[in-house]
């Protein structure tokens, strides 16, 4: 592919092609959102949900008559046990999970509002639009329709309550979590791959003020893609 197109600099680039699946697309995100490159991604992995089929034909073209998908990333802060504050994107989710055989014990508040007093589980998702039928679907929760405004909250094998589903809430929301008993039941908090061990308390909300683009050929639509996976047999 570079012999038959060449290799831009990336401070010269006007696109990212990224020959791979949804891993490598979500790394190509997290490397380069300062730069706000559209990516157009050519799916050499398994899945390839952010991605499109390979050719090595008509490359170019492909990419300028492609439909842009935009959309606003998750902001994670975390702060860590030992004082630390640190900050990422997240394109699918952030997603906390027990670091030892103990259960995590969270508390939950929305907008500053306590809503959960305490969650034992093994963890519990905070997914986009985009990342739904990733993780979080794996987990059980919900497909949420490109466009919705929407993210949803999924715990991972919730032990008490154990019949809460989860919650769909407005992406205006500010979502806090803390972690109680730290110390005994250490969790870490992962935006996409990366991760932040030993949290303390993680807020998550979506960034309005940074937007990311994905390029998706004209047949292959975000919508039908999420369709696809909502009527998969």
């Amino acid at each position: 592919m570079v012999k038959q197109y060449g290799q831009a600099d990336i401070d010269k680039a006007d696109c990212i092609v990224v020959l791979s699946g949804d891993g490598m697309v979500l790394r190509a995100f997290h490397e380069n959102y300062a730069r706000n490159l559209p990516i157009f991604g050519m799916n050499r992995g398994v899945l390839g949900f952010l991605t499109n089929k390979y050719s090595k034909e008509n490359l170019e073209e492909r990419i300028q008559k492609a439909s842009r998908v935009n959309f606003h990333p998750l902001r994670v802060i975390v702060e860590k046990r030992s004082g630390e504050i640190l900050s990422d994107i997240a394109v699918n989710e952030v997603y906390l999970l027990r670091e030892t055989h103990q259960s995590a014990k969270i508390s939950i508040t929305v907008d500053g509002i306590l809503r959960m007093k305490e969650l034992v589980c093994d963890g519990l998702i905070s997914a986009t639009s985009v990342g739904s039928t990733a993780y979080n679907y794996s987990a059980s929760g919900p497909i949420i329709p490109p466009g919705s405004n929407l993210l949803a909250i999924t715990p991972i094998s919730p032990f008490r309550p154990r019949n809460w589903r989860g919650a769909l809430l407005s992406s205006d929301v500010v979502l806090d979590f803390y972690i109680n008993d730290n110390a005994r039941r250490p969790v870490c908090a992962v935006a996409d791959y990366v991760e932040f061990r030993q949290a303390l308390k993680v807020r998550v909300f979506e960034d309005k003020n940074m937007t990311l683009t994905l390029l998706l050929d004209e047949d292959n639509s975000i919508n039908e893609k999420v369709l696809g996976e909502q009527f998969a047999a």
